[in-house]
Protein backbone atom coordinates (compact mmCIF):
# COMPACT_ATOMS: atom_id res chain seq x y z
CA UNK A 1 0.00 0.00 0.00
CA UNK A 2 1.27 3.11 -0.79
CA UNK A 3 0.48 6.71 0.71
CA UNK A 4 0.51 9.74 -1.24
CA UNK A 5 1.08 12.79 1.31
CA UNK A 6 0.79 16.54 -0.41
CA UNK A 7 -0.63 18.92 -2.10
CA UNK A 8 -3.55 17.84 -4.16
CA UNK A 9 -3.65 20.88 -5.75
CA UNK A 10 0.33 19.92 -7.53
CA UNK A 11 -1.49 17.69 -10.63
CA UNK A 12 2.05 16.60 -11.55
CA UNK A 13 2.67 14.97 -8.22
CA UNK A 14 -0.92 13.31 -8.28
CA UNK A 15 -0.02 11.84 -11.75
CA UNK A 16 3.98 10.65 -10.36
CA UNK A 17 1.80 9.38 -6.80
CA UNK A 18 -0.92 7.26 -9.35
CA UNK A 19 1.12 5.88 -11.56
CA UNK A 20 0.65 1.98 -11.17
CA UNK A 21 -2.41 2.23 -8.67
CA UNK A 22 -5.26 0.62 -8.88
CA UNK A 23 -7.53 2.26 -6.12
CA UNK A 24 -7.32 6.02 -4.58
CA UNK A 25 -9.34 6.90 -1.88
CA UNK A 26 -9.22 10.51 -1.47
CA UNK A 27 -9.73 11.70 2.17
CA UNK A 28 -7.54 15.39 1.61
CA UNK A 29 -9.58 18.50 2.49
CA UNK A 30 -9.67 21.77 4.08
CA UNK A 31 -12.38 20.78 6.41
CA UNK A 32 -12.39 23.26 9.48
CA UNK A 33 -15.74 25.53 9.13
CA UNK A 34 -14.36 28.89 10.76
CA UNK A 35 -11.06 28.66 8.76
CA UNK A 36 -13.28 27.83 5.39
CA UNK A 37 -15.06 31.03 5.96
CA UNK A 38 -12.48 33.41 6.82
CA UNK A 39 -10.29 32.25 4.09
CA UNK A 40 -12.56 30.89 1.44
CA UNK A 41 -10.43 30.72 -1.90
CA UNK A 42 -7.71 28.20 0.00
CA UNK A 43 -10.75 26.35 0.28
CA UNK A 44 -11.70 26.29 -2.83
CA UNK A 45 -8.63 25.34 -4.00
CA UNK A 46 -7.85 22.62 -2.11
CA UNK A 47 -11.26 20.99 -1.81
CA UNK A 48 -12.60 21.76 -5.95
CA UNK A 49 -9.74 22.36 -7.86
CA UNK A 50 -7.75 19.50 -5.62
CA UNK A 51 -10.86 17.43 -6.70
CA UNK A 52 -10.47 17.92 -10.07
CA UNK A 53 -6.89 16.98 -10.31
CA UNK A 54 -7.16 14.01 -8.27
CA UNK A 55 -10.23 12.90 -11.01
CA UNK A 56 -7.97 13.77 -13.76
CA UNK A 57 -4.51 12.28 -12.36
CA UNK A 58 -6.77 9.08 -11.95
CA UNK A 59 -8.40 8.83 -15.20
CA UNK A 60 -4.92 9.68 -17.14
CA UNK A 61 -3.09 6.87 -14.91
CA UNK A 62 -5.40 3.85 -15.41
CA UNK A 63 -6.44 3.87 -11.80
CA UNK A 64 -9.62 1.40 -11.46
CA UNK A 65 -11.40 2.64 -8.38
CA UNK A 66 -11.57 6.23 -6.77
CA UNK A 67 -13.71 6.95 -3.63
CA UNK A 68 -13.90 10.36 -2.15
CA UNK A 69 -14.42 10.94 1.68
CA UNK A 70 -17.37 13.50 1.91
CA UNK A 71 -18.96 14.58 4.85
CA UNK A 72 -22.67 15.61 6.44
CA UNK A 73 -21.78 19.14 6.01
CA UNK A 74 -21.78 18.40 1.88
CA UNK A 75 -26.10 18.24 2.55
CA UNK A 76 -27.66 21.13 1.95
CA UNK A 77 -24.49 23.11 3.31
CA UNK A 78 -25.02 26.86 5.14
CA UNK A 79 -21.26 26.72 5.34
CA UNK A 80 -18.76 27.00 2.58
CA UNK A 81 -16.72 24.29 3.32
CA UNK A 82 -19.50 22.35 2.83
CA UNK A 83 -20.76 23.95 -0.28
CA UNK A 84 -17.06 22.73 -1.39
CA UNK A 85 -17.49 19.05 -0.24
CA UNK A 86 -20.87 19.46 -2.05
CA UNK A 87 -18.71 20.61 -5.44
CA UNK A 88 -16.32 18.00 -4.86
CA UNK A 89 -19.41 15.16 -4.69
CA UNK A 90 -21.05 16.27 -7.84
CA UNK A 91 -17.75 16.13 -9.50
CA UNK A 92 -16.51 12.48 -8.51
CA UNK A 93 -20.11 11.22 -9.34
CA UNK A 94 -20.54 12.94 -12.63
CA UNK A 95 -16.77 11.45 -13.44
CA UNK A 96 -18.21 8.36 -14.25
CA UNK A 97 -19.98 10.65 -17.61
CA UNK A 98 -16.73 11.61 -18.77
CA UNK A 99 -14.26 8.27 -18.65
CA UNK A 100 -15.29 7.32 -21.69
CA UNK A 101 -14.61 3.63 -22.09
CA UNK A 102 -11.71 3.76 -19.60
CA UNK A 103 -12.02 0.86 -16.82
CA UNK A 104 -12.56 3.18 -13.79
CA UNK A 105 -15.46 3.68 -11.32
CA UNK A 106 -15.55 7.00 -9.33
CA UNK A 107 -18.18 6.62 -5.99
CA UNK A 108 -18.37 8.94 -2.65
CA UNK A 109 -19.16 8.15 0.87
CA UNK A 110 -20.88 10.53 3.02
CA UNK A 111 -20.51 10.42 7.10
CA UNK A 112 -20.59 12.38 10.21
CA UNK A 113 -18.04 13.36 12.94
CA UNK A 114 -15.26 10.75 13.20
CA UNK A 115 -14.90 10.34 16.83
CA UNK A 116 -12.14 11.22 18.43
CA UNK A 117 -10.34 12.78 14.85
CA UNK A 118 -8.67 16.09 14.49
CA UNK A 119 -10.83 18.79 15.87
CA UNK A 120 -13.51 17.08 17.02
CA UNK A 121 -15.41 17.54 20.08
CA UNK A 122 -14.33 14.56 22.04
CA UNK A 123 -10.53 15.54 22.63
CA UNK A 124 -11.71 18.86 22.81
CA UNK A 125 -13.80 18.24 25.83
CA UNK A 126 -10.89 15.92 27.49
CA UNK A 127 -8.83 19.01 27.20
CA UNK A 128 -11.01 21.48 28.81
CA UNK A 129 -12.69 19.00 32.08
CA UNK A 130 -9.62 20.09 33.73
CA UNK A 131 -10.97 23.63 34.29
CA UNK A 132 -14.41 22.67 35.50
CA UNK A 133 -16.62 23.86 32.97
CA UNK A 134 -17.20 23.08 29.48
CA UNK A 135 -18.29 25.11 26.73
CA UNK A 136 -21.53 24.31 24.58
CA UNK A 137 -22.11 26.26 21.15
CA UNK A 138 -26.12 25.32 21.64
CA UNK A 139 -27.47 22.87 24.34
CA UNK A 140 -30.03 21.42 21.64
CA UNK A 141 -26.89 20.86 19.07
CA UNK A 142 -26.99 16.73 18.16
CA UNK A 143 -24.43 15.27 15.65
CA UNK A 144 -23.80 11.89 14.09
CA UNK A 145 -21.54 9.72 15.14
CA UNK A 146 -18.54 6.99 13.67
CA UNK A 147 -15.72 5.29 14.65
CA UNK A 148 -12.68 5.62 12.57
CA UNK A 149 -12.99 1.80 11.87
CA UNK A 150 -16.40 1.78 11.12
CA UNK A 151 -15.36 4.65 8.62
CA UNK A 152 -12.57 2.65 7.40
CA UNK A 153 -14.99 -0.47 6.81
CA UNK A 154 -17.54 2.38 4.91
CA UNK A 155 -14.80 2.77 2.29
CA UNK A 156 -13.90 -0.91 1.75
CA UNK A 157 -17.55 -1.49 1.14
CA UNK A 158 -17.98 1.02 -0.87
CA UNK A 159 -14.97 -0.17 -3.14
CA UNK A 160 -16.14 -3.36 -3.15
CA UNK A 161 -20.06 -2.56 -4.00
CA UNK A 162 -19.54 0.61 -5.67
CA UNK A 163 -21.24 0.23 -9.69
CA UNK A 164 -20.23 3.79 -10.47
CA UNK A 165 -21.51 7.16 -9.87
CA UNK A 166 -23.23 5.96 -5.47
CA UNK A 167 -22.83 8.26 -3.05
CA UNK A 168 -23.00 5.79 0.24
CA UNK A 169 -24.44 6.79 3.66
CA UNK A 170 -24.36 4.77 6.57
CA UNK A 171 -26.74 4.49 9.34
CA UNK A 172 -24.99 5.32 12.63
CA UNK A 173 -26.43 6.62 15.30
CA UNK A 174 -26.34 10.58 16.54
CA UNK A 175 -25.83 12.29 20.23
CA UNK A 176 -26.71 15.22 22.31
CA UNK A 177 -23.84 17.30 22.40
CA UNK A 178 -25.20 18.04 26.40
CA UNK A 179 -24.78 13.99 26.44
CA UNK A 180 -21.00 13.98 25.45
CA UNK A 181 -19.91 16.75 27.94
CA UNK A 182 -22.30 14.85 30.61
CA UNK A 183 -20.04 11.47 29.81
CA UNK A 184 -16.14 13.22 29.68
CA UNK A 185 -16.91 15.61 32.43
CA UNK A 186 -20.01 14.58 34.52
CA UNK A 187 -19.02 17.43 37.22
CA UNK A 188 -18.53 19.93 34.87
CA UNK A 189 -20.96 23.21 34.37
CA UNK A 190 -22.02 23.15 31.22
CA UNK A 191 -21.34 26.56 29.97
CA UNK A 192 -23.68 27.74 26.44
CA UNK A 193 -21.62 30.20 24.43
CA UNK A 194 -23.60 30.17 21.08
CA UNK A 195 -23.15 28.74 17.85
CA UNK A 196 -20.37 29.70 15.19
CA UNK A 197 -20.24 31.12 11.82
CA UNK A 198 -21.45 28.28 9.70
CA UNK A 199 -22.40 25.96 12.19
CA UNK A 200 -26.06 23.69 12.26
CA UNK A 201 -28.20 22.66 15.15
CA UNK A 202 -28.54 19.14 13.72
CA UNK A 203 -26.60 18.10 10.91
CA UNK A 204 -28.49 16.34 7.58
CA UNK A 205 -26.80 13.67 5.52
CA UNK A 206 -29.88 12.94 3.13
CA UNK A 207 -32.29 15.30 2.21
CA UNK A 208 -36.07 15.11 1.05
CA UNK A 209 -35.03 15.93 -2.44
CA UNK A 210 -32.50 13.21 -2.43
CA UNK A 211 -35.09 11.12 -1.42
CA UNK A 212 -36.49 10.36 -4.71
CA UNK A 213 -33.32 8.46 -6.24
CA UNK A 214 -32.15 6.49 -2.83
CA UNK A 215 -31.84 3.54 -1.68
CA UNK A 216 -32.16 1.21 1.24
CA UNK A 217 -29.27 -1.91 0.96
CA UNK A 218 -29.30 -2.90 4.29
CA UNK A 219 -26.24 -1.71 6.25
CA UNK A 220 -26.33 1.68 3.78
CA UNK A 221 -28.33 4.49 2.69
CA UNK A 222 -26.95 4.88 -1.88
CA UNK A 223 -28.00 7.79 -3.48
CA UNK A 224 -28.05 7.52 -7.34
CA UNK A 225 -27.53 10.10 -9.49
CA UNK A 226 -30.88 10.91 -11.76
CA UNK A 227 -28.55 9.64 -14.47
CA UNK A 228 -26.25 6.09 -14.01
CA UNK A 229 -23.94 4.48 -15.73
CA UNK A 230 -25.89 1.18 -15.63
CA UNK A 231 -29.22 0.15 -15.44
CA UNK A 232 -31.13 0.85 -12.35
CA UNK A 233 -33.63 -2.02 -12.09
CA UNK A 234 -30.38 -4.38 -12.68
CA UNK A 235 -28.73 -2.48 -9.54
CA UNK A 236 -32.05 -2.81 -7.61
CA UNK A 237 -32.40 -6.33 -7.81
CA UNK A 238 -28.58 -7.47 -7.22
CA UNK A 239 -29.00 -4.99 -3.96
CA UNK A 240 -32.20 -6.12 -2.81
CA UNK A 241 -32.53 -2.47 -2.70
CA UNK A 242 -35.53 -0.59 -1.58
CA UNK A 243 -36.45 3.05 -2.60
CA UNK A 244 -37.22 5.11 0.83
CA UNK A 245 -40.02 7.22 1.18
CA UNK A 246 -40.83 10.30 -0.47
CA UNK A 247 -40.81 11.87 2.04
CA UNK A 248 -37.81 10.25 3.69
CA UNK A 249 -34.97 12.60 5.49
CA UNK A 250 -32.20 11.35 7.51
CA UNK A 251 -30.65 14.29 9.89
CA UNK A 252 -29.24 13.61 13.46
CA UNK A 253 -32.18 15.36 15.41
CA UNK A 254 -34.88 12.77 13.54
CA UNK A 255 -32.46 10.05 13.71
CA UNK A 256 -34.08 6.78 15.52
CA UNK A 257 -31.18 5.40 17.19
CA UNK A 258 -28.78 7.22 19.90
CA UNK A 259 -25.93 7.35 22.03
CA UNK A 260 -26.34 7.57 25.50
CA UNK A 261 -23.95 9.23 28.21
CA UNK A 262 -23.09 5.40 29.22
CA UNK A 263 -22.43 4.45 26.00
CA UNK A 264 -20.39 7.50 24.99
CA UNK A 265 -18.42 7.11 28.16
CA UNK A 266 -17.76 3.38 27.08
CA UNK A 267 -16.88 4.92 23.36
CA UNK A 268 -14.39 7.74 24.69
CA UNK A 269 -12.71 4.92 26.53
CA UNK A 270 -12.41 2.91 23.60
CA UNK A 271 -11.89 5.55 20.60
CA UNK A 272 -9.95 8.41 22.08
CA UNK A 273 -8.95 7.78 26.08
CA UNK A 274 -8.66 4.98 27.72
CA UNK A 275 -8.28 6.98 30.85
CA UNK A 276 -11.79 8.47 31.37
Amino acid sequence: MRYFIGDVRDKERLERAFEGIDIVIHAAAMKHVHLAEYNPSECIKTNINGAENVIAAAIKCGVKDVVALSTDKACAPINLYGATKLTSDKLFIAANNIKGSRNIKFSVVRYGNVMGSNGSVMPFFLKKRKDGVLPITDKKMTRFNISLQDGCQMVFDAIEKSWGGELFVPKIPSYKIVDVASAIGPDCIQEEVGIRPGEKLHEEMITVSDALNTYDIGKYYVILPQKTIFEREVFIKHFNAKLVDPNFSYNSGDNEEWETIESLRELVKIHVNPDL
